[in-house]
């Protein structure tokens, strides 16, 4: 069965304008990455929501951020069970083997892995619950959170305060790992939790001692 098909035209186009530009104003810096391997000193978990553009947030190059992507950019805890773990597998190698020296966890609004858990958690989510959903069974990551937020009226800003639940639940996550906890407990690894808004450009930094987001 021929299930691969060709390139999209406008996705060729864009290539070849990015060849010809981009790339040739630039070869040099990125044949040495090619050559010299890469040397992040962050790695960053974010959604996959297409509107997170984390290199554009904090002007990044190519080179500077180790990326890793997922529904509601959370981190699983800890489960060395032999199973598929594409998070944990990122993780582990961006700090044992990359060596980064910050590992950064962003949120956004208007997440629709948060609204799908909420709808869980509220009992309207039926095909989020069943068994086969990879969706449904990624977002119980962060269903126990929701007693936090549950008493919240506003569905708007519930939405927006489960959202920074998701960065706190990724944070306490991966101190369950042990190659971070050690290397965060060694001065070599610090945690950030940042929670971004999408329409308002706005960007808020988890502070654990005071126990909330405030302005970057």
């Amino acid at each position: 069965m021929d299930f691969a098909k060709p390139l999209p035209t406008y996705l060729v186009k864009r290539y070849h304008g990015w060849k010809a530009t981009t790339y040739s104003e630039n070869q040099f810096w990125y044949r040495r990455l090619a050559d010299e391997g890469q040397r992040p000193r962050a790695m960053v978990i974010s959604c996959c929501d297409s509107r997170v553009h984390v290199t554009s947030i904090f002007g990044a190059d190519q080179g500077e951020f180790f990326i890793h992507r997922n529904i509601a950019n959370l981190v699983p805890p800890y489960a060395p069970d032999g199973d598929h773990h594409g998070t944990s597998a990122a993780i582990e190698y961006a700090v044992t083997v990359l060596k980064v020296a910050h590992l950064i966890v962003l949120g956004h609004s208007q997440c629709g892995g948060v609204q799908g858990c909420i709808d869980m958690c509220k009992g309207q989510a039926p095909q989020l619950e069943a068994k086969e959903s990879f969706v449904g069974r990624w977002m119980d990551i962060l269903k126990p959170k929701f007693d936090l937020v549950v008493d919240i009226e506003d569905s708007t800003e519930q939405a927006r305060q489960f959202e920074r639940q998701t960065v706190v639940a990724s944070l306490e996550n991966l101190m369950t790992f042990p190659f971070v906890s050690s290397s965060v407990e060694e001065g070599a690894l610090s945690l950030h939790g940042l929670w971004t808004d999408i329409g308002e450009g706005g960007l808020e930094c988890f502070d654990p001692h005071q126990k909330k987001f405030v302005p970057v």
